[in-house]
């Protein structure tokens, strides 16, 4: 039986570490949740994967660096980052909730 549920179930509260929860995975698509505590990425540390990034800000407030440039993002805001772009978490707001979607690029 397909049964509903909710993107805000399950938040942990505070925690040292953002917590990564996958709802949805196929060959080339990978939705997850991702719940913030404040964290960001660590001094000098940088993303850069291969596929594309979808992310939206569902709760909270955060930052973004995007190849050095700074993003302030605020509840609904969504970014596209292409795969092999460097970026990383500067700050996040003690209950940032985070929907990403990874896909390989086109």
């Amino acid at each position: 039986m397909i049964q509903a549920q909710s993107l805000f179930s399950d938040l942990g509260s505070s925690g040292t570490e953002e917590t990564f929860t996958t709802l949805f995975e196929k060959a080339d698509v990978k939705i997850e949740r991702i719940d913030s505590h404040g964290q960001a990425s660590p001094d000098g540390f940088w993303y850069d994967q291969p596929q594309d990034e979808w992310v939206l800000l569902v709760k909270g407030d955060a930052v973004l660096e995007i190849a050095d440039q700074p993003l302030t993002l605020k509840a609904g805001d969504h970014v596209l980052i292409p795969g092999h772009v460097r970026h990383r978490v500067a700050s996040t707001s003690a209950d940032a909730l985070w929907l990403a979607v990874h896909s390989q690029p086109s």
